[in-house]
């Protein structure tokens, strides 16, 4: 009977949060497919890209608000067994609210790892293809910057000229390697810029072991300077803001290869931050299902329901601003980044256990 009752829950239990899921997937796809036609409305395509690029990019979508959804299925699936007096039957058979919480939380952080372990991959897989291709499409866009295996690319739209930069890759504050082409408005190109590397602090970027290629009675005329300065709308930080995109690494990657993405220029501070965000991630489900079961299990009355729902996303609704109050002050360095990841979830458990003690005396 035990089995029988165990199976019960898990299967019921999974079965709402697929169907949640479901229903954010789908709900997804109609808020992104706008965004898409909108950019591809000018663009001769097939009809079917929207839709296909739409489809890919919502995953990765779901796996960042993950922590709500799990709420949400853990919050719908324990109002409903205690509306039909199923929790009732439960606790006849020998199932204490103490119980049903660690059956279903547990379920939720073994789901946290397998989603981490083999749904993240393909995930990631698919935002760098959404991300590859809508690059293709950007070339019409005045200003674009672009990281592949051929190093660093940005483009600016200048007065009256065309800007091109290559970089082979990025070191801190530096960019290496660095070649600048100047166009007209005809993409001619009237000036070319070598340097060994540039310093990209601020906008104002100084070059260093220059070379200078201009155009003079349609004969490139080279000059060479020591220091040269050009003036960017980007900088340090607005081009390494542009790579920030969690969404294309999985923790396979981060974990696996943080050396070999150090030596291709991506920044410790938010590789570090990357892998302890998507490590927290099974046990904010933990949490959040553990807050879910201390709401619906302290009553058996149904009148309770509306209180619920609103009690549910107003904790919602805090919880995240808190976990992104708490990033923001890591990534300011007001506290260490690592605690900042990690603080909201030590503060979640201490309010979580009190709620579990109490629902364990009814």
């Amino acid at each position: 009977m035990n089995k029988i009752i165990f199976n019960y829950l898990i299967k019921n239990f999974l079965q709402t949060f697929f169907i949640v899921i479901l229903i954010f997937y789908c709900f997804g796809m109609i808020l992104n497919l706008f965004e898409e036609i909108e950019f591809f409305k000018n663009i001769n395509n097939s009809s079917f890209l929207p839709l296909t690029l739409s489809s890919i990019y919502i995953p990765s979508m779901l796996i960042k608000i993950l922590p709500f959804i799990i709420f949400i299925s853990s919050m719908w699936f324990m109002m409903k067994i205690r509306n039909n007096k199923d929790l009732l039957i439960l606790k006849v058979f020998g199932y204490s609210n103490l119980k049903i919480f660690f059956i279903l939380a547990f379920t939720s952080f073994l789901l946290g790892w397998i989603i981490l372990f083999f749904v993240n991959p393909v995930t990631s897989s698919m935002s760098r293809y959404y991300e590859q291709t809508k690059s293709k499409y950007s070339k019409d866009i005045d200003h674009l910057v672009t990281f592949n295996k051929n190093g660093l690319w940005i483009k600016e739209k200048l007065m009256g000229k065309q800007r091109i930069i290559s970089a082979s890759k990025p070191e801190k504050y530096n960019l290496v390697d660095v070649a600048i082409f100047h166009m007209d408005e005809k993409s001619n190109l009237v000036e070319k810029i070598v340097s060994k590397k540039a310093n990209i602090k601020n906008n104002n970027w100084l070059l260093s072991d220059v070379k200078v290629y201009k155009l003079k009675d349609n004969i490139f005329i080279s000059e060479e300077f020591e220091f040269y300065t050009i003036e960017s709308i980007y900088d340090y930080e607005k081009i390494n803001s542009l790579f920030k995109n969690f969404d294309t690494m999985s923790l396979l990657d981060v974990a696996f290869n943080f050396k070999d993405l150090i030596n291709n220029g991506y920044n410790k501070p938010f590789l570090n931050q990357s892998l302890h965000t998507m490590l927290s991630l099974p046990f904010y489900l933990f949490l959040m299902t553990a807050l879910a079961s201390v709401f619906t299990m302290n009553s058996l009355s149904r009148t309770d329901n509306f209180k619920l729902i609103i009690l549910g996303l107003i904790t919602c609704v805090t919880t995240f601003y808190i976990k992104d109050l708490s990033l923001a002050l890591g990534q300011t360095n007001r506290i260490p980044l690592i605690l900042s990841i990690w603080a909201p979830i030590i503060i979640l458990t201490f309010c979580t256990f009190i709620g579990v003690f109490q629902i364990n005396e009814k």
